[in-house]
């Protein structure tokens, strides 16, 4: 790994069921579980559709600017014996590029864009397909929980 591929938020809890998560570059964010703001699952869709969104953006707006670009992410919340898990994750996009030449271009590529993301670019949901092990631990216990702990 180089030196620059660790990344990093720290959360913080501000009240009842409301969290500020803080990146290295002292950027915040706020969300709840109380009923209001964003959910933890609702940002795990925008991370899925954000990252995609600005693999595709940055792809595609070199030719045209959007008049409408606009991602839906979703997904059915499952409760079953496994515990809590999402399923059906989709992502659909809705781009609208203007007439003439740089809009054709960019209407082109589009498709293949998106693929290319899906397929190497996007690191979040690349990350959920390959099932990627996390690990938690609580601090001062010297040891990593698992499912057996």
């Amino acid at each position: 790994m180089t030196d620059n591929a660790l990344r990093s938020v720290t959360l913080h809890r501000v009240g009842p069921g409301r969290f500020t998560a803080t990146n290295a570059r002292g950027d915040t964010l706020d969300f709840a579980t109380d009923g209001t703001g964003f959910t933890p699952v609702e940002l795990f869709l925008a991370a899925i559709g954000g990252c995609t969104a600005a693999d595709v953006e940055v792809a595609t707006s070199r030719h045209a600017e959007p008049a409408d670009f606009t991602i839906d992410a979703r997904g059915n919340k499952v409760e079953d014996e496994g515990g809590n898990r999402m399923s059906d994750l989709e992502v659909t996009f809705s781009v609208a590029f203007p007439d003439g030449t740089s809009g054709d271009r960019a209407r082109a590529i589009l498709p293949r864009a998106v693929k290319t993301s899906h397929d190497r670019l996007c690191t979040v949901s690349r990350t959920v397909e390959a099932g990627t092990p996390v690990a938690v631990t609580v601090a001062g216990t010297g040891g990593t929980l698992t499912a057996d702990s």
